[in-house]
């Protein structure tokens, strides 16, 4: 079975969940919005340019979960995914799911933001499998940390040849699509590289090599 791999954010989605849900936690009055806000953008604008330190960010973006108990976590959540995840769906991007799905592939995502964001996210999109940022829960409750390997830049490639490894797959005819320049170690891998709405360091690597450029989000 060949495998079919996106990135979720900017890619099958028109935003970042993740960057998103730090909004969302700035509009609800759950975090000092002033400050959050100014992080969360800061933090987004080193990931567009390439120079994100994931720790550091890791160690923002997971602290609100250990604030709250799990049932209103996912209370909000569910209010995230109607408000906010919805209006980023795209039609081509589930357009493109299904021609692979039809196609007999196995559809993976693999993305940086964390298992908590994205979850309910690649489930509603009926993907088979979902690689993330893995939260590491204690007693049910989020604890700040992260279990393995944050699924970003090299680390969706480790992450994904653990993923290999474990499942039996192989590479051999694989896809992936992605936006951004932090995913040139994975994109390099696979068979068939696709860049879709790409940052411009994407766009000019993908028409030197010759890799297809696609958007999912014209009309």
């Amino acid at each position: 079975m060949r495998l079919a791999i996106f990135d979720l954010d900017n890619t099958l989605l028109n935003g970042d969940s993740d960057h998103a849900w730090g909004q969302f936690l700035v509009d609800k009055g759950v975090v000092d919005a002033d400050v959050y806000r100014e992080a969360n953008d800061r933090f987004y604008h080193l990931y567009q340019r390439g120079e994100l330190d994931i720790h550091a960010y890791l160690a923002f973006a997971l602290e609100p979960l250990t604030q709250h108990p799990m049932e209103q976590l996912m209370q909000w959540h569910n209010e995230f995914m109607r408000e906010v995840i919805a209006p980023m769906r795209l039609a081509k991007a589930d357009a493109l799911l299904a021609q692979h799905r039809e196609q007999g592939d196995f559809l993976l995502i693999i993305t940086a933001t964390n298992d908590f964001v994205t979850r309910p996210i690649a489930e509603s999109l009926g993907v088979d499998e979902l690689l993330a940022t893995t939260c590491e829960l204690r007693n049910g409750s989020y604890t700040g940390r992260i279990v393995g390997t944050a699924t970003f830049r090299e680390g969706k490639v480790t992450r994904l040849q653990e993923w290999l490894q474990e499942r039996g797959f192989s590479l051999e005819g694989s896809y992936f699509y992605s936006d951004s320049q932090n995913d040139l170690p994975l994109l390099e891998m696979v068979d068939h590289p696709v860049a879709v709405d790409p940052d411009p360091t994407l766009r000019a690597l993908a028409e030197e090599r010759g890799w297809p450029v696609i958007s999912l989000r014209d009309a």
